[in-house]
Protein backbone atom coordinates (compact mmCIF):
# COMPACT_ATOMS: atom_id res chain seq x y z
CA UNK A 1 0.00 0.00 0.00
CA UNK A 2 1.26 3.63 -0.88
CA UNK A 3 -0.71 6.72 0.00
CA UNK A 4 0.08 10.23 -2.00
CA UNK A 5 0.19 13.19 0.12
CA UNK A 6 -2.90 15.14 1.26
CA UNK A 7 -3.27 19.15 0.03
CA UNK A 8 -1.29 21.44 1.84
CA UNK A 9 -4.37 23.97 2.24
CA UNK A 10 -7.54 22.96 4.10
CA UNK A 11 -9.46 25.67 3.42
CA UNK A 12 -10.21 25.48 7.14
CA UNK A 13 -12.12 22.16 6.97
CA UNK A 14 -11.63 19.98 10.10
CA UNK A 15 -9.26 16.53 9.72
CA UNK A 16 -12.49 14.25 9.94
CA UNK A 17 -13.97 16.23 7.21
CA UNK A 18 -10.35 15.34 4.64
CA UNK A 19 -11.21 11.76 5.94
CA UNK A 20 -14.32 11.96 4.40
CA UNK A 21 -12.70 12.96 1.10
CA UNK A 22 -10.53 9.92 0.93
CA UNK A 23 -10.75 7.64 -1.60
CA UNK A 24 -9.35 4.04 -1.21
CA UNK A 25 -9.04 2.35 -4.50
CA UNK A 26 -7.08 -0.95 -5.22
CA UNK A 27 -5.68 -1.22 -8.76
CA UNK A 28 -4.12 -4.77 -9.43
CA UNK A 29 -3.28 -5.30 -5.70
CA UNK A 30 -2.03 -2.48 -5.34
CA UNK A 31 -4.06 -0.16 -2.32
CA UNK A 32 -3.85 3.21 -2.81
CA UNK A 33 -5.17 6.11 -0.57
CA UNK A 34 -6.00 9.34 -2.37
CA UNK A 35 -7.30 12.51 -1.16
CA UNK A 36 -10.65 14.00 -2.82
CA UNK A 37 -9.70 17.08 -2.93
CA UNK A 38 -7.03 16.57 -5.20
CA UNK A 39 -9.09 14.54 -7.78
CA UNK A 40 -11.90 17.10 -7.70
CA UNK A 41 -9.46 19.11 -9.50
CA UNK A 42 -10.35 17.07 -12.62
CA UNK A 43 -14.18 16.94 -12.00
CA UNK A 44 -14.46 15.07 -15.25
CA UNK A 45 -12.23 12.19 -14.71
CA UNK A 46 -12.69 8.65 -12.98
CA UNK A 47 -11.73 8.75 -10.09
CA UNK A 48 -13.63 12.22 -9.09
CA UNK A 49 -16.69 10.91 -10.32
CA UNK A 50 -16.11 8.01 -7.74
CA UNK A 51 -15.81 10.81 -4.96
CA UNK A 52 -18.59 12.54 -6.02
CA UNK A 53 -21.24 9.34 -6.23
CA UNK A 54 -24.31 11.17 -5.17
CA UNK A 55 -24.87 7.21 -3.92
CA UNK A 56 -23.41 4.21 -3.01
CA UNK A 57 -25.78 1.59 -5.05
CA UNK A 58 -23.89 -1.35 -6.91
CA UNK A 59 -25.57 -0.73 -10.39
CA UNK A 60 -24.20 3.03 -9.81
CA UNK A 61 -20.70 1.83 -8.56
CA UNK A 62 -20.39 -0.86 -11.00
CA UNK A 63 -20.08 0.98 -13.89
CA UNK A 64 -16.69 3.00 -12.70
CA UNK A 65 -15.38 0.37 -11.25
CA UNK A 66 -14.78 -3.34 -11.13
CA UNK A 67 -15.74 -4.35 -7.57
CA UNK A 68 -16.36 -2.75 -4.30
CA UNK A 69 -15.91 -3.90 -0.48
CA UNK A 70 -18.58 -1.64 1.61
CA UNK A 71 -16.67 -2.47 4.92
CA UNK A 72 -13.57 -0.95 3.48
CA UNK A 73 -14.76 1.24 1.42
CA UNK A 74 -12.26 0.60 -0.88
CA UNK A 75 -12.69 0.18 -4.61
CA UNK A 76 -11.32 -2.46 -6.72
CA UNK A 77 -9.51 -2.24 -10.77
CA UNK A 78 -8.01 -4.61 -12.65
CA UNK A 79 -5.50 -2.42 -14.26
CA UNK A 80 -1.65 -1.67 -14.70
CA UNK A 81 -0.66 -0.13 -11.49
CA UNK A 82 2.55 0.56 -13.02
CA UNK A 83 0.39 3.18 -15.52
CA UNK A 84 -1.62 4.11 -12.97
CA UNK A 85 1.36 5.62 -10.74
CA UNK A 86 2.07 7.96 -13.78
CA UNK A 87 -1.59 9.16 -14.47
CA UNK A 88 -2.47 10.01 -10.88
CA UNK A 89 1.15 12.44 -11.44
CA UNK A 90 -1.50 14.65 -13.29
CA UNK A 91 -3.52 15.95 -10.47
CA UNK A 92 -0.68 17.25 -8.83
CA UNK A 93 1.44 18.52 -11.17
CA UNK A 94 -0.70 19.11 -14.14
CA UNK A 95 1.15 16.74 -16.07
CA UNK A 96 2.37 13.12 -16.94
CA UNK A 97 4.97 11.72 -17.89
CA UNK A 98 5.32 7.89 -19.14
CA UNK A 99 7.92 5.69 -17.35
CA UNK A 100 10.14 3.59 -19.63
CA UNK A 101 8.67 0.47 -20.02
CA UNK A 102 5.31 1.09 -20.34
CA UNK A 103 4.01 0.18 -23.95
CA UNK A 104 2.74 4.07 -25.31
CA UNK A 105 -0.31 2.62 -26.42
CA UNK A 106 -1.29 0.22 -23.52
CA UNK A 107 -0.94 4.08 -21.73
CA UNK A 108 -2.86 5.50 -23.99
CA UNK A 109 -5.51 3.05 -23.30
CA UNK A 110 -5.03 3.46 -19.46
CA UNK A 111 -5.42 7.54 -19.85
CA UNK A 112 -8.92 6.69 -21.81
CA UNK A 113 -10.21 4.34 -19.13
CA UNK A 114 -9.18 7.17 -16.17
CA UNK A 115 -10.51 9.66 -18.25
CA UNK A 116 -7.99 11.95 -18.45
CA UNK A 117 -6.91 14.04 -21.61
CA UNK A 118 -4.01 13.28 -23.94
CA UNK A 119 -2.98 16.68 -23.50
CA UNK A 120 -1.85 16.49 -20.57
CA UNK A 121 1.13 13.67 -21.68
CA UNK A 122 3.99 15.84 -21.98
CA UNK A 123 5.42 16.42 -25.08
CA UNK A 124 9.13 13.93 -24.59
CA UNK A 125 6.51 11.24 -24.09
CA UNK A 126 3.94 11.65 -27.14
CA UNK A 127 7.17 11.09 -29.51
CA UNK A 128 7.68 8.00 -28.61
CA UNK A 129 3.80 7.30 -28.64
CA UNK A 130 4.10 9.08 -32.02
CA UNK A 131 6.55 6.19 -33.13
CA UNK A 132 4.84 3.09 -31.36
CA UNK A 133 1.61 4.52 -33.77
CA UNK A 134 3.83 4.51 -37.32
CA UNK A 135 4.89 1.01 -35.95
CA UNK A 136 1.81 -0.58 -35.64
CA UNK A 137 0.53 1.01 -38.74
CA UNK A 138 3.03 -0.44 -40.41
CA UNK A 139 2.44 -3.63 -39.22
CA UNK A 140 -0.87 -3.94 -39.38
CA UNK A 141 -0.67 -2.91 -43.11
CA UNK A 142 1.79 -6.15 -43.45
CA UNK A 143 -0.66 -8.45 -41.77
CA UNK A 144 -3.47 -6.71 -43.96
CA UNK A 145 -1.53 -7.62 -47.22
CA UNK A 146 -0.67 -10.92 -46.14
CA UNK A 147 -4.19 -12.01 -45.08
CA UNK A 148 -5.52 -10.18 -48.31
CA UNK A 149 -3.26 -12.87 -50.01
CA UNK A 150 -4.31 -15.71 -48.25
CA UNK A 151 -7.98 -15.38 -48.16
CA UNK A 152 -8.60 -13.45 -51.73
CA UNK A 153 -11.15 -11.44 -52.40
CA UNK A 154 -14.63 -13.59 -53.47
CA UNK A 155 -15.48 -10.12 -55.69
CA UNK A 156 -13.01 -10.61 -58.48
CA UNK A 157 -13.82 -11.86 -61.90
CA UNK A 158 -11.73 -14.64 -63.69
CA UNK A 159 -9.22 -12.64 -65.61
CA UNK A 160 -8.95 -10.56 -62.02
CA UNK A 161 -7.65 -13.60 -60.20
CA UNK A 162 -5.57 -14.88 -62.51
CA UNK A 163 -4.06 -10.98 -63.12
CA UNK A 164 -3.36 -11.83 -59.00
CA UNK A 165 -2.17 -14.86 -58.82
CA UNK A 166 0.46 -13.98 -61.42
CA UNK A 167 1.56 -10.91 -59.43
CA UNK A 168 1.92 -13.20 -56.11
CA UNK A 169 4.00 -15.84 -58.23
CA UNK A 170 6.28 -13.37 -59.30
CA UNK A 171 6.41 -10.74 -56.96
CA UNK A 172 5.95 -13.07 -53.26
CA UNK A 173 8.35 -15.70 -53.33
CA UNK A 174 6.66 -16.09 -49.70
CA UNK A 175 2.98 -16.72 -50.97
CA UNK A 176 3.76 -20.18 -52.50
CA UNK A 177 6.12 -23.12 -53.60
CA UNK A 178 6.28 -22.33 -56.56
CA UNK A 179 6.74 -18.86 -56.01
CA UNK A 180 9.79 -19.51 -53.87
CA UNK A 181 11.02 -21.59 -57.03
CA UNK A 182 10.67 -18.85 -59.34
CA UNK A 183 12.99 -16.64 -57.00
CA UNK A 184 14.95 -19.02 -56.42
CA UNK A 185 15.75 -19.73 -60.42
CA UNK A 186 16.16 -15.71 -61.09
CA UNK A 187 18.32 -15.34 -58.46
CA UNK A 188 20.71 -17.95 -60.33
CA UNK A 189 20.10 -16.26 -63.70
CA UNK A 190 21.55 -12.98 -62.13
CA UNK A 191 24.55 -14.80 -60.79
CA UNK A 192 25.48 -16.30 -64.45
CA UNK A 193 24.60 -13.50 -65.69
CA UNK A 194 27.57 -11.77 -64.00
CA UNK A 195 29.34 -14.07 -63.99
CA UNK A 196 29.28 -14.56 -67.49
CA UNK A 197 29.61 -10.56 -67.87
CA UNK A 198 33.19 -10.79 -66.29
CA UNK A 199 34.72 -13.82 -67.86
CA UNK A 200 33.46 -12.50 -71.40
CA UNK A 201 36.43 -9.39 -71.20
CA UNK A 202 39.38 -12.14 -70.13
CA UNK A 203 41.16 -11.88 -73.66
CA UNK A 204 41.87 -15.64 -73.09
CA UNK A 205 38.37 -16.28 -73.61
CA UNK A 206 37.66 -14.12 -76.44
CA UNK A 207 38.05 -14.42 -80.51
CA UNK A 208 39.35 -12.46 -83.15
CA UNK A 209 36.35 -11.42 -85.63
CA UNK A 210 37.26 -10.86 -89.47
CA UNK A 211 39.07 -7.68 -88.93
CA UNK A 212 41.17 -9.10 -86.01
CA UNK A 213 39.60 -7.34 -83.08
CA UNK A 214 39.06 -9.68 -80.55
CA UNK A 215 35.33 -10.21 -79.51
CA UNK A 216 33.36 -12.18 -76.95
CA UNK A 217 33.18 -15.83 -77.84
CA UNK A 218 29.95 -16.85 -79.17
CA UNK A 219 29.45 -19.44 -76.20
CA UNK A 220 29.56 -16.32 -73.79
CA UNK A 221 26.94 -14.40 -76.23
CA UNK A 222 24.47 -17.75 -76.11
CA UNK A 223 24.31 -17.73 -72.31
CA UNK A 224 23.41 -13.85 -72.02
CA UNK A 225 20.85 -13.96 -74.79
CA UNK A 226 19.67 -16.93 -72.85
CA UNK A 227 19.76 -15.01 -69.32
CA UNK A 228 18.23 -11.49 -70.99
CA UNK A 229 15.56 -14.24 -72.47
CA UNK A 230 14.92 -15.36 -69.22
CA UNK A 231 14.82 -11.47 -67.67
CA UNK A 232 12.50 -10.22 -70.42
CA UNK A 233 10.21 -12.40 -69.73
CA UNK A 234 9.85 -11.78 -65.91
CA UNK A 235 9.94 -8.30 -66.46
CA UNK A 236 6.86 -8.90 -68.91
CA UNK A 237 5.09 -10.98 -66.93
CA UNK A 238 5.37 -8.54 -63.70
CA UNK A 239 4.15 -5.60 -65.88
CA UNK A 240 1.29 -7.13 -67.61
CA UNK A 241 0.24 -8.80 -63.74
CA UNK A 242 0.98 -5.16 -61.71
CA UNK A 243 -1.94 -3.70 -60.66
CA UNK A 244 -0.64 -0.32 -61.01
CA UNK A 245 1.26 -0.17 -64.51
CA UNK A 246 2.75 3.40 -63.89
CA UNK A 247 3.80 2.81 -60.29
CA UNK A 248 5.38 -0.44 -61.58
CA UNK A 249 7.40 1.51 -64.13
CA UNK A 250 8.44 4.08 -62.17
CA UNK A 251 9.81 1.80 -58.96
CA UNK A 252 13.39 1.93 -58.92
CA UNK A 253 14.11 -1.58 -58.69
CA UNK A 254 12.02 -2.11 -61.88
CA UNK A 255 14.19 0.63 -63.76
CA UNK A 256 16.95 -1.46 -62.45
CA UNK A 257 15.45 -4.60 -64.55
CA UNK A 258 15.26 -2.39 -67.30
CA UNK A 259 18.18 -0.73 -67.81
CA UNK A 260 19.46 -4.48 -67.08
CA UNK A 261 17.85 -5.60 -70.31
CA UNK A 262 17.41 -2.66 -72.46
CA UNK A 263 21.51 -2.82 -74.08
CA UNK A 264 21.22 -6.00 -75.45
CA UNK A 265 18.35 -5.38 -77.08
CA UNK A 266 19.82 -1.73 -78.03
CA UNK A 267 23.05 -3.34 -79.37
CA UNK A 268 21.56 -6.30 -81.04
CA UNK A 269 19.25 -3.66 -83.17
CA UNK A 270 22.30 -1.33 -83.97
CA UNK A 271 23.82 -4.82 -85.28
CA UNK A 272 21.12 -5.66 -87.62
CA UNK A 273 21.46 -2.51 -89.18
CA UNK A 274 24.58 -3.70 -90.96
CA UNK A 275 28.23 -3.13 -91.11
CA UNK A 276 28.32 0.42 -92.51
CA UNK A 277 26.34 1.68 -89.16
CA UNK A 278 28.90 -0.16 -87.19
CA UNK A 279 31.36 1.59 -88.52
CA UNK A 280 30.93 5.15 -87.11
CA UNK A 281 32.47 6.33 -83.75
CA UNK A 282 29.45 7.34 -82.32
CA UNK A 283 27.71 4.22 -82.76
CA UNK A 284 30.54 2.36 -81.38
CA UNK A 285 30.95 4.62 -78.26
CA UNK A 286 27.50 3.88 -77.61
CA UNK A 287 27.42 0.40 -78.16
CA UNK A 288 30.39 0.47 -75.76
CA UNK A 289 28.22 2.35 -72.88
CA UNK A 290 25.57 0.12 -73.78
CA UNK A 291 27.96 -2.70 -72.90
CA UNK A 292 28.86 -1.22 -69.79
CA UNK A 293 25.29 -0.54 -68.77
CA UNK A 294 25.22 -4.42 -68.25
CA UNK A 295 26.43 -3.68 -64.97
CA UNK A 296 23.22 -2.50 -63.72
CA UNK A 297 22.09 -6.66 -63.57
CA UNK A 298 23.72 -7.17 -60.25
CA UNK A 299 21.51 -4.78 -58.41
CA UNK A 300 18.65 -6.99 -58.92
CA UNK A 301 20.42 -9.06 -56.52
CA UNK A 302 18.54 -6.56 -53.70
CA UNK A 303 15.09 -8.08 -54.94
CA UNK A 304 15.86 -11.33 -53.64
CA UNK A 305 18.01 -10.00 -50.77
CA UNK A 306 16.58 -8.56 -47.56
CA UNK A 307 19.80 -7.35 -46.12
CA UNK A 308 20.56 -5.19 -49.33
CA UNK A 309 16.97 -3.65 -48.93
CA UNK A 310 17.97 -2.78 -45.30
CA UNK A 311 21.17 -1.29 -46.25
CA UNK A 312 19.67 0.72 -49.27
CA UNK A 313 17.24 2.00 -46.34
CA UNK A 314 19.61 2.79 -44.18
CA UNK A 315 21.36 5.00 -46.43
CA UNK A 316 17.90 7.05 -47.59
CA UNK A 317 17.73 7.54 -44.09
CA UNK A 318 20.76 8.85 -43.40
CA UNK A 319 21.45 11.34 -46.10
CA UNK A 320 22.07 14.06 -43.66
CA UNK A 321 24.63 12.70 -42.16
CA UNK A 322 26.36 11.61 -45.26
CA UNK A 323 25.90 15.18 -46.62
CA UNK A 324 27.67 16.60 -43.72
CA UNK A 325 30.44 14.06 -44.82
CA UNK A 326 30.81 15.17 -47.97
CA UNK A 327 30.52 18.59 -46.59
CA UNK A 328 33.56 18.35 -44.39
CA UNK A 329 35.59 16.32 -46.64
CA UNK A 330 34.72 18.74 -49.40
CA UNK A 331 35.94 21.85 -47.19
CA UNK A 332 38.97 19.74 -45.55
CA UNK A 333 39.67 18.50 -49.14
CA UNK A 334 39.88 22.47 -50.15
CA UNK A 335 42.37 23.03 -47.54
CA UNK A 336 44.52 21.09 -47.29
CA UNK A 337 45.61 20.21 -51.11
CA UNK A 338 45.94 24.26 -51.07
CA UNK A 339 47.88 24.18 -47.98
CA UNK A 340 50.22 21.06 -49.43
CA UNK A 341 50.77 22.95 -52.65
CA UNK A 342 51.59 26.03 -51.30
CA UNK A 343 54.07 24.28 -48.67
CA UNK A 344 55.49 22.38 -51.58
CA UNK A 345 56.61 25.05 -53.88
CA UNK A 346 59.75 25.16 -52.32
CA UNK A 347 60.73 21.75 -53.37
CA UNK A 348 62.24 21.68 -56.88
CA UNK A 349 61.04 18.22 -57.67
CA UNK A 350 57.34 18.94 -56.17
CA UNK A 351 54.44 16.92 -57.43
CA UNK A 352 51.83 19.32 -56.27
CA UNK A 353 52.01 20.81 -59.99
CA UNK A 354 48.71 22.79 -58.83
CA UNK A 355 45.73 23.00 -56.20
CA UNK A 356 43.42 21.47 -58.45
CA UNK A 357 45.72 18.69 -59.16
CA UNK A 358 46.43 18.38 -55.20
CA UNK A 359 42.63 18.08 -54.75
CA UNK A 360 43.40 14.64 -55.68
CA UNK A 361 46.13 13.48 -53.39
CA UNK A 362 44.08 15.01 -50.86
CA UNK A 363 41.27 12.71 -51.33
CA UNK A 364 43.67 9.39 -51.07
CA UNK A 365 45.04 11.27 -48.13
CA UNK A 366 42.16 11.89 -46.00
CA UNK A 367 40.17 8.31 -47.00
CA UNK A 368 43.40 6.78 -45.64
CA UNK A 369 43.78 5.34 -49.29
CA UNK A 370 47.89 6.80 -49.95
CA UNK A 371 48.27 5.24 -53.43
CA UNK A 372 51.54 6.96 -53.08
CA UNK A 373 51.51 8.52 -56.89
CA UNK A 374 51.61 12.17 -55.31
CA UNK A 375 53.40 12.95 -52.26
CA UNK A 376 54.70 15.78 -49.84
CA UNK A 377 58.87 16.04 -50.01
CA UNK A 378 59.44 18.57 -47.60
CA UNK A 379 58.93 18.78 -43.53
CA UNK A 380 55.57 21.33 -43.41
CA UNK A 381 54.02 19.30 -46.23
CA UNK A 382 54.51 16.13 -44.49
CA UNK A 383 53.07 17.73 -40.92
CA UNK A 384 49.98 18.92 -43.16
CA UNK A 385 49.48 15.27 -44.64
CA UNK A 386 49.63 14.00 -41.09
CA UNK A 387 46.82 16.58 -40.06
CA UNK A 388 44.72 15.76 -43.38
CA UNK A 389 44.91 12.12 -42.48
CA UNK A 390 43.71 12.18 -38.71
CA UNK A 391 41.13 15.01 -40.35
CA UNK A 392 39.75 12.56 -42.62
CA UNK A 393 39.63 9.57 -40.29
CA UNK A 394 37.95 11.91 -37.67
CA UNK A 395 35.33 13.27 -40.35
CA UNK A 396 34.71 9.79 -41.74
CA UNK A 397 33.83 8.10 -38.49
CA UNK A 398 31.64 10.28 -37.31
CA UNK A 399 27.80 9.68 -39.70
CA UNK A 400 29.24 5.79 -38.97
CA UNK A 401 26.88 5.25 -35.37
CA UNK A 402 23.97 7.30 -36.94
CA UNK A 403 23.91 4.65 -39.99
CA UNK A 404 24.32 1.79 -38.32
CA UNK A 405 21.66 3.07 -35.89
CA UNK A 406 19.00 3.24 -38.82
CA UNK A 407 20.26 -0.19 -40.16
CA UNK A 408 19.47 -1.77 -37.01
CA UNK A 409 16.18 0.49 -36.24
CA UNK A 410 14.91 -0.92 -39.87
CA UNK A 411 16.41 -4.49 -39.12
CA UNK A 412 14.53 -5.05 -35.97
CA UNK A 413 11.28 -3.50 -37.20
CA UNK A 414 11.34 -5.65 -40.18
CA UNK A 415 11.42 -8.64 -37.42
CA UNK A 416 9.08 -7.30 -35.81
CA UNK A 417 6.58 -7.44 -38.93
CA UNK A 418 7.73 -11.29 -39.60
CA UNK A 419 6.69 -11.84 -36.19
CA UNK A 420 3.54 -9.80 -35.72
CA UNK A 421 2.80 -12.10 -39.19
CA UNK A 422 3.37 -15.10 -38.25
CA UNK A 423 1.17 -14.43 -34.76
CA UNK A 424 -1.60 -13.28 -37.15
CA UNK A 425 -1.41 -16.85 -39.41
CA UNK A 426 -1.10 -18.53 -35.91
CA UNK A 427 -4.48 -16.76 -34.72
CA UNK A 428 -6.13 -17.37 -37.69
CA UNK A 429 -5.76 -21.40 -36.95
CA UNK A 430 -6.92 -21.02 -33.42
CA UNK A 431 -9.99 -19.75 -35.04
CA UNK A 432 -10.03 -22.34 -38.05
CA UNK A 433 -10.02 -25.04 -34.83
CA UNK A 434 -12.68 -23.49 -32.76
CA UNK A 435 -15.03 -23.17 -35.41
CA UNK A 436 -14.80 -26.93 -36.36
CA UNK A 437 -15.05 -27.49 -32.91
CA UNK A 438 -18.21 -25.71 -32.30
CA UNK A 439 -19.55 -27.65 -35.17
CA UNK A 440 -18.49 -31.73 -33.95
CA UNK A 441 -19.71 -30.65 -29.93
CA UNK A 442 -22.10 -27.93 -28.09
CA UNK A 443 -19.62 -25.60 -25.87
CA UNK A 444 -20.09 -24.53 -22.36
CA UNK A 445 -20.10 -21.04 -21.10
CA UNK A 446 -16.23 -21.19 -20.98
CA UNK A 447 -15.89 -22.11 -24.15
CA UNK A 448 -17.97 -19.60 -25.81
CA UNK A 449 -16.03 -17.06 -23.55
CA UNK A 450 -12.85 -17.98 -24.99
CA UNK A 451 -14.45 -17.94 -28.50
CA UNK A 452 -15.47 -14.53 -28.08
CA UNK A 453 -12.09 -13.08 -26.95
CA UNK A 454 -10.57 -14.98 -29.60
CA UNK A 455 -12.90 -13.84 -32.24
CA UNK A 456 -11.85 -10.20 -30.78
CA UNK A 457 -8.05 -10.56 -30.94
CA UNK A 458 -7.36 -9.53 -34.69
CA UNK A 459 -4.36 -7.11 -34.87
CA UNK A 460 -6.70 -4.23 -36.21
CA UNK A 461 -9.08 -4.55 -32.99
CA UNK A 462 -8.35 -3.37 -29.99
CA UNK A 463 -8.64 -5.82 -26.69
CA UNK A 464 -10.49 -4.66 -23.94
CA UNK A 465 -8.75 -5.65 -20.70
CA UNK A 466 -11.50 -6.03 -18.72
CA UNK A 467 -14.82 -7.28 -20.77
CA UNK A 468 -18.57 -7.13 -19.57
CA UNK A 469 -18.72 -11.15 -19.74
CA UNK A 470 -15.33 -11.49 -17.46
CA UNK A 471 -17.23 -8.50 -14.72
CA UNK A 472 -20.16 -11.07 -14.74
CA UNK A 473 -18.42 -14.45 -14.15
CA UNK A 474 -15.07 -13.59 -12.38
CA UNK A 475 -14.78 -14.21 -8.80
CA UNK A 476 -14.81 -11.18 -6.38
CA UNK A 477 -11.73 -8.83 -7.12
CA UNK A 478 -10.92 -8.46 -3.18
CA UNK A 479 -10.73 -12.12 -2.84
CA UNK A 480 -7.71 -11.80 -5.65
CA UNK A 481 -6.27 -9.15 -4.01
CA UNK A 482 -6.19 -10.17 -0.44
CA UNK A 483 -2.76 -11.64 -0.96
CA UNK A 484 -0.87 -8.73 -1.57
Amino acid sequence: MWTLPKPRYTNGRTPEEIEDTELAVNIGGVRVVLCGEMLNRYPDSRLAELVNLPTRSFDVISALCDDYDPTKKEFYFDRDPDSFKCIIEVYYFDEIHMKRGICPICFIKEMEFWKIDLSYLDECCKSSLSEKEEELAEIADKVKIILDDLEGDPGLNRSQRYQKFLWKLMEKPESSFPARVIAIVSFLFILVSSVVLCLGTIPDLQVEDTEGNLIEHPTVDAIEAVCIGWFTIEYVLRFVSSPNKMRFALAFMNVVDFLAIMPFYVVLVLTSLGTAMMELANVQQAVQALRIMRIARIFKLARHSSGLQTLTYALKRSFKELGLLLMYMGVGIFVFSALGYTMEQSHPETLFRSIPQSFWWAIITMTTVGYGDIYPKTTLGRCNAAISFLCGVIAIALPIHPIINNFVIYYNKQKVLETAAKHELELMELQSLEVAMRRTQRLDGAADEWGSSLRASRSDTHIPLLTGTHRTQKEPVKKRCSSY
